[in-house]
């Protein structure tokens, strides 16, 4: 069975270091917004939600074609944060 392999082109460095720092500026917006999921103790759960929310979009803006990654490595995260913030079940 032969499989297509999948060729990527050649990405230019400026496109290697946009993509850098459009994962660094992400890494930051997740840690803040745990941060204060986390800290603010006047935080409700509707102002979480959208918070979380408003998360996710800013991600898929950042990388569109990347929900899936964003459903594996944050989704969790967030949830857990919320479980442990609201006591959810």
């Amino acid at each position: 069975m032969d499989t297509p392999e999948r060729r990527e082109e050649p990405r230019s460095q400026a496109e290697i270091e946009d993509e850098n720092r459009r994962i660094r500026r992400l890494q930051i917006m997740m840690s803040m917004v745990m941060s204060v999921i986390c800290q603010d103790s006047s935080l409700t759960l509707e102002q979480a939600s959208e918070l979380v929310a408003n998360t996710k979009r800013a991600a898929l803006a950042m990388f569109p074609d990347k929900e899936f990654a964003y459903d594996i490595i944050y989704k969790p995260r967030l949830q857990r944060l919320m479980r442990e913030r609201f006591r959810l079940q």
